[in-house]
């Protein structure tokens, strides 16, 4: 495929349904976790796949950006919650630069959600829940550790997850103790609708003190 032919391919690449559902602005709720959870509703239920998959954005402490997707933990006044390894590459940005944004992107609904904040470990004892509740699989890729490191041959990986696996045979109940379960307070949160006319709409929910305050933006 030559440029010229790749640059009108993805430009005639379908993006979004026909139909998309509207976006009422005349009485949005006052605080934006409301919103966010009904349109993760609509999402799941109009078949976007992982409809809780985000892009988490962080940075070094000299602002180097770093993204990866991830899955929403769950959300409360605590803010946007998702789990990572202290020692992985987020984890040590997030120590090092408590801040953050999740973007939430659905095409099967044209929507996009953006999310951000700073960043606070929740306590040790939900950690572990979380760490618990996630499947043997997930556990021990976990435990093997060494996220990111240089990896020699993938028989190495494999062989190093196979041991864990029966170590947890051995010991369902072990916790790795730097799995950390994080909330996203926001300061933040946009939501974004497409229309098939390019009339999109997007509204801003920002915190001022304990209040929310909701502007429209131009699209």
């Amino acid at each position: 495929m030559t440029q010229n032919d790749l640059r009108a391919w993805l430009r005639e690449l379908p993006v979004f349904p026909d139909a998309v559902p509207p976006f009422e602005i005349a009485n949005l709720p006052e605080e934006p976790t409301t919103l966010f959870l009904e349109w993760l509703e609509d999402a799941a239920a109009a078949g976007q796949l992982a409809p809780h998959a985000a892009c988490l954005s962080t940075s070094s402490s000299v602002g180097v950006p770093s993204a990866r997707f991830l899955i929403l933990k769950d959300v409360d006044d605590r803010g946007w919650q998702f789990a990572s390894h202290r020692t992985s590459p987020k984890g040590l940005d997030l120590t090092s630069n408590p801040v953050a944004a999740l973007t939430f992107f659905w095409p099967a609904t044209a929507r996009q959600v953006r999310v951000s904040g700073g960043v606070s470990e929740l306590p040790a004892v939900e950690s572990a829940q979380d760490f618990l509740a996630r499947p043997s699989g997930s556990r021990a890729a976990t435990l093997v550790g060494r996220q990111s490191s240089p990896l020699a041959d993938q028989d190495s990986y494999g062989a190093a997850l196979d041991a864990t696996l029966r170590e947890l045979d051995e010991n369902p109940d072990a916790v790795d103790s730097d799995w950390t379960l994080y909330a996203l307070n926001p300061a933040r949160v946009e939501f974004w609708q497409a229309s098939a006319g390019r009339d999109h709409t997007r509204v801003l929910y920002g915190r001022r003190d304990s209040e929310w305050e909701t502007t429209l933006l131009w699209p």
